[in-house]
């Protein structure tokens, strides 16, 4: 995300599985999936093993679902949900059954409620209960479920990741003491790869690798060294066994993929596609498709233009071939 937000500029992202397999629907892919209404800032997307794709908003303060194949997705979870507010990362896990979702306030002028990590159910959007983040000032971004369940997520006001523990009353700070860089840089996207925590941040484009420790713990947070920097990265999402697919929001929108060594320390980044001029924010994997979202996040300031004709919100699919 390029826009500025309670004080920093608040890139979004999708959320990653741990050593993320490949969904495999039975339905083809559309080529592009069109999310109806407008400024609807849609900042986040998922996908389920059956192919369905899962879209976040934050201007509809709503999740959108499209049907394995659909071409078009329907308004699935509303506004007010459980006191939810304008929804970031999204994320599918269909281990557990669960669709977590990051609600979070990016107007500096107007009050919401506490960030919060959300839970929904999966098949009927019907919710499970949220939890608030535990630093002050919290930003609720995006999230990836570890192979024991733990869900990770980035606070990105405060450049921590926190994480909920399966059962867990409360969510805590797993780690981030001035490692990532200072406030306002964003701590944007994250995943699991390898046993590892990998996480992005948007204004400096660095990528950062967490072991996750036998005891659950984080280990020391290193530096991923790459063969190219990222422009303002943003969602991201493992894919196959060393591998990450990242969406780029500067030099007019990227989707890149990132090829790591084993031991998640080097990276080769690899153009995959350029020109996502409209706000590249995240992306997700349906078999040998990756839906790359854009957000428009200066619609809104148009409407008010005479003769504005907006342009539909869209979820663009790039072929990205087979993975392990």
């Amino acid at each position: 995300m390029s826009r500025p937000l309670a004080g920093f500029v608040a890139g979004m992202a999708c959320a990653v599985a741990p050593v993320w397999v490949a969904a495999q629907p039975t339905t083809p892919a559309a080529a592009q999936i069109v999310i109806p209404g407008r400024n609807l800032m849609t900042e986040s997307l998922t996908s389920t093993a059956d192919g369905s794709v899962i879209i976040g908003s934050i201007g509809a303060r709503a999740i959108f679902r499209a049907p394995p194949g659909a071409a078009a997705a329907e308004r699935w979870i509303g506004p007010a949900t459980d006191g939810f507010y304008q929804v970031l990362g999204v994320f599918a896990d269909d281990a557990a059954k669960t669709l977590w979702a990051c609600s979070s306030n990016i107007d500096d002028d107007k009050p919401g409620p506490p960030s919060a990590l959300y839970a929904f159910d999966l098949s009927t959007g019907a919710t499970k209960g949220h939890w608030p983040l535990p630093t002050a000032g919290a930003f609720c971004n995006d999230i990836a479920v570890g192979s024991d369940g733990t869900a990770y997520v980035t606070d990105s006001a405060n450049m921590q990741i926190v994480r909920l523990s399966p059962g867990a009353a409360s969510i805590e700070v797993w780690t981030g003491n001035g490692e990532f860089g200072a406030k306002g840089k964003v701590l944007d996207g994250i995943a699991v790869i390898d046993g590892n925590v990998v996480v992005n941040v948007l204004e400096t484009g660095k990528l950062f690798t967490v072991p996750i420790g036998a005891d659950g713990k984080a280990d020391t947070v290193r530096e991923v060294a790459l063969d190219r920097p990222l422009k303002n990265p943003d969602g991201q999402r493992s894919f196959g066994s060393h591998g990450l697919l990242v969406v780029e929001s500067g030099d007019g929108g990227r989707l890149s993929r990132v090829d790591f060594t084993p031991d998640v320390t080097l990276g080769k980044v690899t153009t995959v596609q350029e020109g996502f001029a409209d706000g590249a924010a995240s992306v997700t994997v349906v078999g040998e498709t990756a839906y790359v979202l854009q957000a428009q996040w200066d619609a809104a300031k148009h409407e008010q233009e005479p003769g504005y004709q907006p342009k539909p919100f869209t979820a663009i699919g790039v072929p990205v071939g087979k993975h392990d």
